[in-house]
């Protein structure tokens, strides 16, 4: 049998207003609600003065202050054609590509923050990097620069980005 004093020490102990799997289910759902907020604020970027994506992507989003661009080969938006020649006249095409993608998001090369340059030769690296550099005379973006096996439509050069707005 219980002793009084132990059943009074129950009865004082102040119950908990939820227990760790409400609070923890709570907690939860405020993250998920936070999610979907932001999800709601994200902005996809599509312009014509860009080529369209070729696949399940889109050019670029905005979300958070940030424009991420989609990866661009050379390909001439006014005719859907790939540029083909040398590795300057294609990069030409894909910043000029990138450039209309940020300005249709309110950004423009001077925002661009990060690249990733893919090369299907790194023997054309000099070529292209002038090129590059070109675009950027005020600042230069941090970037990685890798060769690959293949690019879509085996083009030379594919350039993303990210940029702050």
């Amino acid at each position: 049998m219980e002793s009084k004093t132990r059943r009074d020490y129950k009865n004082r102990i102040p119950k908990a207003r939820f227990t760790k799997t409400e609070n923890s289910d709570r907690f939860f759902w405020r993250i998920i609600n936070a999610q979907k907020r932001e999800i709601e604020n994200m902005k996809v970027v599509a312009t014509d003065s860009a080529p369209k994506a070729i696949g399940p992507y889109s050019q670029a989003i905005v979300m958070n202050g940030m424009v991420f661009v989609s990866g661009q080969i050379p390909i001439d938006p006014a005719n859907g054609n790939l540029v083909e020649g040398p590795i300057s006249d294609q990069t030409k095409q894909v910043m000029s590509n990138l450039n209309a993608i940020l300005e249709a998001a309110g950004a423009s090369l001077s925002n661009v923050v990060k690249t990733t340059v893919y090369l299907k030769d790194m023997g054309d690296f000099a070529e292209m990097n002038e090129v590059y550099g070109s675009h950027f005379p005020e600042h230069k973006p941090a970037r990685a620069t890798v060769q690959v096996a293949k690019l879509p439509r085996d083009v030379a050069v594919e350039i993303d980005c990210i940029a702050v707005l």
